[in-house]
């Protein structure tokens, strides 16, 4: 079973930027989907980009879409999520996860079967 541990998360103000990296153990990161999701408080979790095994593809929620950025390097077995122009509705926990089967699959949950602890972003406005 694959370990996935998220970092970069934080307190920032509406506006502002972070970056979230996912370290992946295990011997074959590049060969799986990753995908990055978040769940804020009294919400059910919720997509926000997915990425193909070689990068090449990528996917976002649409109220992401030209703000967020997910990259992998598959050599350091890392998934980012360059996130900009921060806003308060953004404020969650953000969880990593490694795609189900081999394969581009689809952004439900449930085609997701390892996942991080999760990280806490908080946007201030």
């Amino acid at each position: 079973q694959v370990q996935l541990v998220e970092s970069g998360g934080g307190l920032v103000q509406a506006g502002g930027s972070l970056r979230l990296s996912c370290a992946a153990s295990g011997r074959t990161f590049s060969s799986y989907t990753m995908g990055w999701f978040r769940q804020a408080p009294g919400k059910e979790r919720e997509f926000v980009a997915r990425i193909s095994m070689s990068g090449s593809v990528t996917s976002y929620e649409d109220s992401v879409k030209g703000r967020f950025t997910i990259s992998r390097d598959n050599a350091k077995k890392t998934v980012y999520l360059q996130m900009n122009s921060l806003k308060p509705e953004d404020t969650a926990v953000y969880f990593c996860a490694r795609g189900r089967t081999l394969g581009w699959g689809t952004k439900a949950s449930a085609d997701f079967d390892s996942w991080g602890q999760g990280t806490q972003v908080t946007v201030s406005s």
